[in-house]
């Protein structure tokens, strides 16, 4: 199994950070890895904003050369792991103009003219590690499962990613936050992970 890490938070010592680090740790003593890969798309310095006009249509986005070392790490891998924090309910806008980008018409699924397009990235499973300053269950709550809803269903499911694992962590500016056990957590799931 090869596995492509996108972390997506801007600072290393973070608890995001900490998280990447045990997803790294497990997958490396996990005999079904075969490669990981790891996209940080602060130090990339990757471009979040689609710019578009006369000469650059978002239709080509699929074969725009910029992006041929993204898709292929998208095709490379047989998993895809998201880290970031959930600020204002959903991903950050760096993680947002990644998907935006490199899930596109022609590259990640494609119109047949029925009711839902062919999803190209069939095969293919993904995990979302999430965190959050407010209590786990907030998503849940107060924003019916927006979150979930935008990752699985209209981002993963939508490009023929069926085989998708949560993991939002809350409270984790509290002291309270069992920091340790989270991290504990992440470490088992993908020293163990198939």
């Amino acid at each position: 199994m090869n596995t492509l890490v996108i972390y997506t938070h801007p600072n290393h010592q973070s608890l995001n950070y900490a998280f990447l680090q045990e997803v790294l740790r497990g997958s490396r003593e996990n005999a079904q890895v075969a490669e990981i890969q790891v996209l940080d798309l602060y130090e990339e310095g990757f471009d979040p904003v689609l710019v578009f006009g006369e000469h650059k249509r978002r239709r080509d986005m699929h074969t725009d050369p910029a992006l041929a070392k993204y898709r292929e790490q998208l095709l490379w891998a047989d998993q895809i792991v998201f880290v970031y924090p959930i600020w204002w309910g959903r991903p950050p806008a760096m993680l947002l103009g990644y998907i935006d980008k490199m899930f596109a018409s022609g590259f990640a699924y494609q119109d047949k003219g029925g009711l839902v397009p062919e999803g190209l990235l069939k095969g293919k499973s993904a995990v979302c590690i999430s965190t959050m300053q407010g209590p786990t269950h907030y998503p849940l709550l107060w924003l019916h499962n927006a979150h979930k809803v935008l990752m699985r269903k209209a981002l993963l499911n939508y490009v023929g990613i069926r085989r998708v694992k949560f993991f939002e962590f809350g409270n984790m500016e509290s002291k309270r936050g069992k920091h340790a056990r989270k991290l504990e957590r992440i470490y088992q799931f993908f020293k163990t992970a198939r």
